[in-house]
């Protein structure tokens, strides 16, 4: 437990965004059975976050909803700022003591054993496989952070001997780097150019996921892709306060060494232990990372560890919105991959699923570029259908050759053209490579409305 820890009880405490699907409501919920007087404010309406609002129902809160009031920041002891708060967002500057969400769970967390987890790709997916992999052992495991559970709601049944692990977003990170604190075990996915549009440029996004590592200690552990270009820069020694100490680094990927978790034809290997995950219902070859970089992060923890990953790997289904298949209707395959807010995530499904492919792509405009992708599409996709903010700068990358490229005025519109393009023995994708602003409130609400037109 860190220090520095704020005193809650009959403080006037601002919770500056709600979250329109509840991200919000677990902090609140904290600060008021910690005695704090609460005000909730947000710039979306009433409306808009219906479920938060009714989450919280009973809940001694004050809503400031539709807008910010400059009282809220001024007269309040401690402002709580939601992770998706813009760096240059005004309002914050005016709070008197200034604090995060994960950030107050980390200073009051009782655990003596942390996995922190972040990369642009497959975060929540192995953050899930490590989390199941440890309940196996003997100790008491809780899973939150960026999966949009809060972990502070259930503070008081956290105990010194449990494990915790969380997924770390680069936002997340960002606000947690004045802490000068790294989890004991942290596993890096992966690194491509993601939240540019946030972050700027490349580097001050690598910048913010090297927190992950900064402040590790002796015998702390990093989990690395040794098939990612920018696992290097997570190697070093960083911290500039003299406390890290030695640490252990294991590799995992195709190209780690003997002694790291390999991935081979369909096997995965680490010490001797010989993983066959050919009949695994994880979809997909990239997600043997994701599956190697938990056996990495978790060997070894407990007696007995093998048989649970091995069990793990072999019956997890994946999570929602990430290559989910949907279902087949006349003879036609669906898959929501919503998660794809990337055009390397996308990438990566237009390698896993088979043809002919009718793509559903665009969004909000991130800054990213879609030349690679708009390449493959070409390659892999009978037909694309284009969408939103970047519906004109996808058409342009993916051309007309051999790819039909079709543009829809909304979402609904998309989802229909794709059906009706889409042949018997075709497969229907919607992996976006693009976030969902604008049109949805996240890549969830997305998912849930592209198997809601999709069950129709």
């Amino acid at each position: 437990m860190l220090t520095d820890v704020p005193k809650l009880a009959g403080a006037r405490v601002t919770v500056m965004g709600l979250g329109l699907f509840g991200a919000g409501t677990g902090v609140t919920k904290f600060l008021c059975r910690s005695g704090a007087r609460v005000t909730v404010t947000d710039l979306h309406d009433e409306h808009q976050l219906r479920e938060s609002v009714a989450a919280l129902d009973g809940w001694p809160v004050d809503f400031h909803l539709g807008g910010h009031r400059e009282e809220d920041f001024t007269r309040a002891d401690l402002v709580v700022v939601s992770p998706g708060v813009p760096d240059e967002s005004p309002w914050p500057g005016l709070a008197n003591a200034l604090e995060a969400e994960l950030n107050l769970f980390v200073k009051l967390c009782p655990a003596r054993t942390v996995y922190g987890i972040t990369g642009s790709n497959g975060k929540s997916t192995t953050t899930t496989l490590i989390g199941r992999i440890l309940a196996r052992g003997p100790r008491r495991v809780w899973v939150g952070g960026n999966l949009g559970v809060s972990l502070l709601d259930r503070l008081d049944e956290i105990r010194r001997d449990d494990i915790v692990v969380l997924e770390l977003s680069s936002f997340q990170l960002q606000r947690l780097a004045p802490l000068r604190w790294s989890p004991q075990v942290s596993v890096v996915t992966n690194i491509t150019p993601n939240h540019l549009d946030r972050h700027g440029t490349m580097a001050r996004y690598v910048e913010a996921k090297q927190t992950i590592v900064r402040h590790q200690r002796e015998g702390d552990v990093r989990v690395l892709n040794a098939d990612d270009p920018f696992a290097a820069q997570f190697t070093g020694h960083f911290a500039d306060d003299g406390i890290e100490g030695p640490h252990s680094v294991r590799w995992f990927g195709a190209n780690a060494a003997v002694d790291g978790t390999r991935i081979g034809d369909e096997v995965i290997e680490h010490a001797g232990h010989l993983f066959d995950v050919r009949n695994r219902r994880l979809p997909g070859r990239f997600q043997l990372h994701n599956l190697a970089a938990a056996t990495a992060a978790t060997a070894d923890a407990f007696p007995g560890w093998a048989q649970a990953a091995a069990e793990i790997m072999a019956s997890f289904p994946g999570v929602e919105h990430r290559l989910e298949f949907v279902g087949e209707i006349d003879g036609v395959a669906y898959y929501d991959d919503s998660i794809a807010t990337t055009p390397e995530r996308t990438l990566a499904a237009l390698d896993t699923l088979p043809g002919p492919l009718v793509i559903l792509l665009g969004g909000y405009d991130k800054g990213l570029s879609f030349d690679a992708l708009g390449a493959r599409v070409r390659e892999r996709c009978r037909d694309a259908v284009v969408f939103g903010q970047t519906a004109d700068t996808l058409a342009e990358a993916i051309g007309a050759d051999r790819t039909g490229v079709h543009r829809a005025a909304s979402f609904e519109d998309a989802v229909g053209r794709a059906r009706a393009l889409a042949r018997p023995g075709d497969t229907v994708l919607l992996s976006p490579a693009c976030a969902s602003y604008g049109w949805f409130r996240n890549f969830t609400e997305r998912g849930r409305r592209f198997k809601e037109l999709v069950r129709d």
